[in-house]
């Protein structure tokens, strides 16, 4: 899957968030969004995945030398951020099957196998609404790793994650990501060390 944004901008009343953004974005490639908090950045992964439209400018997704339109291009991509929610009232298997109803699981995953990434084979019927909040954002990341899609986007990955989450995380996006576009906005190194492609989003204020 293919990106390109041309001349994008996005503003909220009259005030322009950042405009002017022109960039490609390649299946091949790990990219991180950078920038403070508040800069923008979880705005234009917005636009990128196709929940907020731009206030200016064009985003073209090309897959497999198809255009994508862009109401269709969440059906290619995986996401995970803290402003996502699960469905709490749902258990750990309800919630696995829901989402798998609408992606499908990569190859050599199963219902089994995501349960035995979050560590959790003994909780398979245990509410949402029960898990810590480190719990809850390893359960976000596993759905969108074991999802087969040519996107993954990543707002944050590590939020709520101690030490050893983090390496969790550091783990799956090894195994994970490889071929696979894959975006990360944060402000941590340790979030996006692993990518060798960044945007700065201050440079488009």
């Amino acid at each position: 899957m293919n990106i390109i944004l041309e001349n994008i901008g996005r503003r909220f009343n009259r005030e322009w968030i950042f405009k002017g953004v022109d960039y490609s974005f390649n299946h091949t490639d790990r990219y991180a969004i950078l920038g403070p908090n508040g800069s923008g950045k979880s705005t234009l992964l917005q636009i990128l995945n196709g929940s907020l439209t731009p206030s200016a400018g064009t985003i073209k997704y090309n897959y497999n030398g198809q255009i994508i339109e862009e109401d269709k291009a969440f059906g290619y991509l995986s996401m995970a951020a803290p402003y996502l929610e699960l469905i709490e009232e749902f258990s750990l298997n309800e919630m696995v099957d829901f989402h798998f109803k609408f992606k499908s699981y990569r190859v050599g995953m199963d219902k089994t196998a995501v349960a035995e990434i979050l560590n959790l084979s003994g909780s398979k019927n245990k509410l949402i609404k029960y898990f810590s909040s480190g719990m809850k954002q390893r359960l976000k990341l596993t759905l969108a790793f074991c999802s087969d899609t040519p996107m993954l986007m990543l707002d944050e990955p590590t939020s709520n994650l101690d030490t050893q989450g983090i390496d969790w995380y550091l783990s799956l996006v090894e195994k994970f990501s490889v071929n696979r576009l894959t975006i990360v906005c944060s402000n941590q190194e340790h979030e996006y060390g692993f990518c060798n492609k960044f945007l700065d989003i201050t440079d488009y204020k």
